[in-house]
């Protein structure tokens, strides 16, 4: 009579025109396949929204971390835990009931219906009258109140069926990944770059990534957290391929060759240079980076302009007006905090000068770099490049 469901709910795709079918078909394709192994029968399109329907046998909590799954997937705006019962007032009434036990305790509640074709004769005032008076019998000791409710019981009249929930979790917006191409990403073990690579997922990118390891002058440690990073956003869908790159010896080339003051944005050059030709490798359009203007030396204006020349994909920087506290709390949020937080040696800080430029002219850097072999190196990094 009554099975459980999870709502899923999107805003932005919502806002697409004739293209619109194609973007619905998209989340729900990430969602099956990020969500396989899980409790659920099927998931489909419905009026405006997905609908995934639950095993029988599923209880509450199971639901929940259902929910809690999906509610991390770009595209989604909103998951709704619930029923889907015939459209009779009667099974709207009982599962209102199934749905407000599922939420707990609650002093206050309010009911909002909706209907998505007049074929059903009650309309949606007459809807939240007959659904209110139900509960209000079931539960005489609470209180109707139609502003900041405890909760809301929601019933939504959708085709030939009536979909009833109280719970509802926010999603993380944007669009789904897979519907703006793909772009590869400078990805560290630090606090900043897997932010970066997640807001471009979240515009609906397709994410791979490129980690430049200090090895062999350095352990291979970043490359285990690198790997620990990438997994927690592949459980989202977040994050495709990661290719490791060997580094250190060819830093160790440069620190020998060029002023030391010069040494890191021309680091940073050859960096450019092998991720993108890694991004044309696997047909993207663009390099990411987690850079914020100001932040360390590297990051002025000067210092990007002069990286950003060597290369002629866009380089985006998502992270570019945002502070250090305003990415943590990101990092925490997303779940790469603690990760990104322990001690690993990478080339980020190997043979850093004392005194690096800040304020790097062009001309000087292309005199600096003449002499180093980047057209016989970008292609041999790119050969050893291996999957993480």
């Amino acid at each position: 009579m009554f099975q459980r469901i999870c709502l899923v709910h999107y805003h932005e795709i919502g806002l697409k025109g004739h293209n619109r079918a194609s973007f619905e078909i998209r989340l729900l394709k990430n969602i099956e396949t990020l969500l396989e192994g899980f409790p659920f029968v099927s998931i489909r399109r419905i009026s405006g929204r997905l609908c995934m329907l639950l095993n029988e046998d599923i209880d509450y909590a199971a639901a929940c971390h259902v929910a809690d799954t999906i509610a991390a997937i770009p595209g989604v705006a909103r998951v709704s835990c619930g029923y889907k019962c015939a459209r009779e007032l009667d099974l709207f009434i009982e599962a209102a009931l199934l749905a407000i036990g599922d939420v707990g305790e609650f002093e206050t509640f309010k009911v909002q219906a909706r209907r998505n074709h007049t074929d059903f004769e009650i309309d949606s005032m007459q809807m939240n009258q007959l659904v209110g008076a139900g509960l209000c019998e079931a539960f005489p000791e609470k209180k109707v109140k139609m502003k900041d409710p405890d909760i809301t019981v929601n019933v939504e009249v959708v085709q030939a069926f009536a979909y009833i929930y109280a719970r509802s979790l926010p999603g993380i917006g944007g669009l789904p990944v897979g519907s703006a191409g793909k772009v590869m990403c400078l990805l560290s073990s630090g606090i900043d770059s897997p932010v970066a690579m997640w807001r471009l997922a979240r515009r609906g990118a397709v994410c791979d990534a490129v980690h430049f390891s200090g090895r062999p002058q350095t352990s291979s440690t970043s490359e285990y957290l690198v790997r620990d990073i990438a997994e927690v956003l592949r459980k989202t869908g977040c994050a495709r391929k990661v290719y490791v790159v060997a580094f250190g010896d060819y830093q160790k080339e440069i620190a020998t060759a060029v002023p030391p003051k010069l040494r890191v944005i021309i680091y940073r050059r050859l960096m450019l240079r092998v991720a993108e030709a890694l991004c044309a490798k696997v047909g993207g359009k663009a390099l990411v980076t987690g850079e914020s203007l100001g932040q360390v030396a590297s990051q002025t204006l000067e210092n990007l302009a002069a990286t950003d020349a060597v290369v002629t994909m866009p380089v985006f920087r998502p992270l570019i007006g945002s502070d250090k506290q305003e990415i943590v709390t990101e990092a925490q949020r997303l779940g790469t905090f603690d990760i990104s937080s322990q001690d690993a040696p990478d080339c980020c800080t190997l043979f850093m000068p004392r005194n690096p430029e800040t304020h790097a002219r062009l001309n000087e850097v292309e005199e600096a770099e003449a002499a180093l072999p980047f057209d016989e190196w970008v292609p041999e990094i790119v050969a050893n490049a291996t999957l993480l």
